[in-house]
């Protein structure tokens, strides 16, 4: 099961993980806390969706959303108290963080019942969401983690809370290398950074717990990323990234371990590369 805020972070963070459980037969249950109503959009045809417009935007991206699970294999998704229960919170320090229905303003027990209803219904193994910081400071991100991992104290006090649970990580050596090779790609936004200490995340290697090795289904991954176009557009780096390091950056992803004990590990970090390593329930 994973919880994240808004449609295409699934994608973006988890996506080649859901692809390749999914395909092995595993149940994948994902969670989206709000519709990404203060979204960007990418496609000039439809901008008159957006916030201070139409405000249409949350209802298209449960589309896009559907469409993504689709090209992941995905067959349960549901919204986190239903659709538009919570709205997208926009960027820390912005006015809409005061929406009346903003996730960042939920009342977190409120919205961890809700999360804990659809875990006494599929029972996860495992949990996977965002660290203490929503890996890179977004208020909905944030908020995210709080609802997952209280769900999560709260299952486990009535019995059958997740055995493992991650969050989603980026080792630093995997940063550091990227930096070194995207430095001349058109559109990098990470194009001036001269170090992985100027960025918002990040953790050292010995914090990473395992690395999940979904390059078969690297382009499913692409796949559900062209599923939400009003986000990614079709010029985005990340393409440019799937087109010339796909194998290695976009279709192995890496978690922290903050609950239950590691599996069998390997190479020479000694991380896990099977979520599922040492899970004893049936």
């Amino acid at each position: 099961m994973l919880v994240h805020a808004h449609p295409d972070d699934e994608v973006t963070g988890t996506g080649a993980t859901m692809a390749r459980y999914a395909a092995e037969g595993a149940q994948v249950t994902l969670v989206t806390c709000t519709l990404g109503e203060e979204g960007e959009i990418w496609v000039p045809e439809l901008a008159q969706l957006e916030a201070r417009q139409a405000d249409q935007l949350g209802g298209w991206r449960i589309g896009e959303l559907q469409r993504a699970c689709a090209a992941l294999g995905v067959t349960d998704h549901r919204f986190l108290g239903g659709a538009g229960r919570y709205r997208d919170s926009g960027m820390m320090g912005l006015e809409t963080n005061n929406h009346p229905r903003a996730f960042w303003q939920a009342d977190l027990d409120e919205a961890a019942a809700l999360c804990l209803e659809i875990m006494r219904e599929v029972r996860p193994q495992v949990l996977i969401t965002y660290d203490e910081n929503g890996f890179y400071g977004h208020p909905d991100h944030i908020q995210a983690h709080r609802v997952a991992m209280r769900a999560a104290e709260l299952a486990e006090a009535e019995g059958f809370g997740p055995e493992k649970i991650y969050w989603t990580a980026l080792p630093v050596s995997v940063l550091e290398g990227g930096i070194k090779a995207f430095k001349g790609m058109e559109g990098n936004p990470f194009a001036d950074v001269e170090s992985v200490e100027d960025l918002p995340f990040g953790h050292p290697d010995d914090e990473i717990a395992a690395r999940i090795d979904g390059t078969e289904f690297h382009a499913h991954k692409v796949a559900a990323m062209r599923a939400h176009a009003t986000q990614i557009p079709d010029n985005s780096w990340l393409y440019g990234i799937a087109g010339d390091f796909g194998d290695e950056f976009m279709g192995i992803e890496y978690y922290m371990l903050v609950k239950g004990e590691r599996g069998e590990v390997g190479g020479p970090h000694k991380w896990e590369s099977d979520l599922f390593s040492n899970v004893v329930t049936p």
